[in-house]
C-alpha cells in the first residue's frame, strides 16, 4: 500500500485543525502556511473532506474550516479510505470484494486478506486526536 500525497496532506490538515480547534473556524491561508502547501492544492483536499460530512467549511470573513466532531472520532483508516479510495493491499481486496475468480485456488488470498485485516485495524485504531498529542507525529506525514 503506497498512500497518495492527497492522503498524507489530508491527514496533515486533519490533524492541524485538530490542534486549532479552539480557534474556531480556521483559513485554509493559515493551513496551508503551517502545512507548506498550496492553497489551490489544498482547496481540493478540504472539499472533499467537506462533501463527505469530515469538515464543515464557511466562506467569507469568519470563514474557514472546522472539523465536524472531535478529534477522537476521527480515525486515520477513514480519511486514508476517503482519499485513496481504499487500504487494500491487492486489487483483489479492494472495495470489500472477497477475492477474484480464482480466490479458491488462490495459494496467497489468506496471506493478503490477513494483512488487509490488520492495515485496517492498526489505521482504526489511530485517531487525529493521537496525531496530534504526539510530540513529533505530524513531522513525518
Amino acid at each position: 500500500m503506497l498512500v497518495s500525497t492527497k492522503g498524507r496532506y489530508a491527514l496533515r490538515v486533519m490533524v492541524d485543525l485538530a490542534e486549532h480547534q479552539e480557534d474556531g473556524r480556521v483559513p485554509l491561508k493559515e493551513i496551508a502556511a503551517r502545512q507548506g502547501v498550496s492553497e489551490k492544492y489544498l482547496e481540493n483536499i478540504l472539499s472533499a473532506l467537506v462533501r463527505n460530512g469530515m469538515l464543515s467549511g464557511m466562506r467569507g470573513k469568519g470563514g474557514g474550516y472546522r472539523l465536524t466532531r472531535p478529534a477522537e472520532r476521527y480515525t486515520v483508516g477513514e480519511i486514508l479510505r476517503l482519499t485513496e479510495g481504499g487500504l487494500a493491499p491487492v486489487s483483489c481486496l479492494e472495495g470489500g470484494k472477497t477475492g477474484c475468480e480464482r480466490a479458491r485456488d488462490c495459494p496467497t488470498i489468506h496471506m493478503w486478506s490477513e494483512l488487509d485485516r490488520m492495515i485496517a485495524a492498526y489505521l482504526d485504531g489511530i485517531s487525529i486526536a493521537d496525531l496530534a498529542a504526539s510530540p513529533r507525529g505530524i513531522d513525518c506525514l
